[in-house]
């Protein structure tokens, strides 16, 4: 007798974008606060190396609590992977309910901007040059996927790149988009709301609201469903 085959597709209901955020405790802003008079941002990075690569409670908690005192402004519910890095984190601005994944890296600048949205979630091993980016809410980063915010302008010739000026430009992604697992967004790239990046996708171009694009260099592969703006006038 045989049996049936398992089915090969299943849905299951979202983990992270349906859950409700509520509000940290009031002893964790309170010790978040004290932290931050008593150890400064120098003193705080060293304390969070404590705790960096601890996956139990403790290792958890403090890291949360050490990014609410260091950053220039946290939400609630924040959860921090292990092994998570940074760089001028007093110029992060996070939202409520947003997860970053084990190993990601935000690479900041003393002057720039970094906004992650609203109950974003951030993959394993991402990496974002967050000279001057912005993640609206409800983001999904895939694991693996990166933003780069600048680039060498490679003049004059005479001289090694790596020598040559910096040029930074803004990144975007809008709400409500999903970047695909090892994607790259290069800079000045603004993604729209609700677009999806494939998987190992390279972004060079401004990808539409409600598309779908993906390869290298990423390409316009559909519109989502019910979205194409010829027949949709507006998403709100």
């Amino acid at each position: 007798m045989s049996a049936d085959p398992a089915p090969l597709v299943r849905l299951v209901q979202s983990v992270h974008g349906l859950k409700e955020n509520a509000s940290d405790p009031l002893y964790q802003s309170e010790l978040a606060k004290e932290l931050r008079q008593t150890y400064g941002l120098a003193g705080l990075v060293e304390l969070y190396a404590r705790f960096a690569n601890g996956d139990g409670f403790v290792d958890a908690f403090m890291r949360k609590v050490i990014w609410n005192s260091f950053t220039r402004s946290c939400g609630s519910g924040l959860q921090v992977g292990s092994g998570v890095g940074f760089k001028h984190p007093e110029t992060f601005e996070i939202g409520n309910g947003v997860f970053i994944g084990a190993q990601a890296y935000i690479q900041g600048r003393f002057d720039g901007t970094c906004k992650i949205g609203d109950n974003t979630w951030i993959g394993p091993q991402a990496y974002f040059d967050a000279r001057n980016l912005i993640l609206e809410e409800c983001v999904g980063w895939g694991p693996g996927a990166k933003v780069l915010g600048s680039s060498h302008t490679a003049l004059p010739v005479d001289v090694p790149i790596i020598r040559t000026d910096l040029e930074i430009k803004p990144v975007r992604i809008g709400a409500w988009a999903d970047i695909g697992t090892n994607a790259t967004i290069l800079p000045g790239v603004t993604v729209g709301k609700g677009a999806i990046v494939g998987a190992g996708a390279v972004v060079v171009a401004d990808v539409e609201p409600f598309s779908v694009v993906a390869g290298v260099p990423a390409k316009f592969i559909r519109w989502r469903e019910d979205s194409d703006p010829s027949t949709v006038k507006s998403v709100e």
